[in-house]
């Protein structure tokens, strides 16, 4: 954080966290399953992106999409890939969990944590699912969270602004308050920036690449309706990712 601020980018493939880095990127997120927010990537990801890339690489700890209420099964899965994420080199890790009545799993995130030390850790966009953030803000500094990945609990960064200004006067210098992916753009940075004093961000800056492929069958789709298409592919772009970094260093 020489200049003063520090840019992750969310990616999931090696072409993207090289991207990332060319870019300027100072921190990396290694996800699965972008279309769904999210979820744990393979450890041949992992291996190769930290073959690729000098930058620190953040393993995201989630093993499917949809809310983060875990079954004993499932936290079984989380403890095993954080492990696993370890042994391969992760730089730090990723997680959210949350109770059926929406605040902090204590419990659970008590136990996730004990596996993922010394790697600090972050807490994903679970916490704009929680009942009541500033309680669970107090919630995630007391169990020993780094920082807290955030919307503001709206849609956006640029919409729920001025609950992440509230968040970050809270706590002070105790955790990072960090905007999340999927809301950051070119048009906004400089307001979301300004409005919330972070001096972090995170975003994906991702373009679509028409696919290489010359024989295509328009009739069969790989996945559900809502997946992205099989001939088009989203990957970080490095002017996107350079210019977001020039639009943060103008400001901080």
């Amino acid at each position: 954080m020489d200049d003063g601020f520090l840019m992750e980018v969310c990616v999931d493939s090696v072409e993207s966290a090289v991207n990332a880095e060319r870019g300027g990127a100072g921190r990396i997120e290694l996800c699965a399953g972008l279309v769904e927010g999210g979820t744990t990537p393979s450890m041949g990801l992992l291996q190769v992106v930290k073959q690729c890339v000098r930058v620190p690489v953040f393993v995201m700890i989630r093993p499917r999409g949809g809310d983060f209420l875990y079954s004993d099964r499932e936290v079984e899965v989380m403890k095993a890939d954080i492990r696993l994420a370890k042994l391969h080199g992760a730089d730090g890790l990723v997680f959210g969990a949350l109770t059926e009545d929406g605040r902090i799993d204590t419990e659970l995130c008590t136990a996730l944590l004990a596996v993922c030390r010394p790697l600090p850790v972050t807490f994903h966009r679970a916490f704009d699912m929680v009942h009541d953030p500033l309680v669970a803000l107090e919630t995630l500094i007391s169990l020993g969270f780094e920082r807290v990945l955030t919307s503001g609990c709206d849609s956006s960064a640029l919409e729920g602004l001025s609950l992440i200004k509230r968040l970050a006067e809270q706590v002070m210098c105790d955790i990072r308050l960090v905007p999340p992916g999927g809301g950051i753009t070119e048009r906004n940075l400089q307001r979301i920036l300004e409005g919330s004093t972070a001096s972090e961000f995170h975003c994906s800056a991702r373009s679509a690449r028409d696919s290489g492929m010359k024989f295509r069958n328009p009739n069969v789709a790989m996945g559900a309706s809502f997946s992205a298409p099989e001939y088009s592919i989203k990957v970080a772009d490095v002017a996107k990712v350079r210019t977001l970094n020039a639009i943060a260093k103008n400001i901080l």
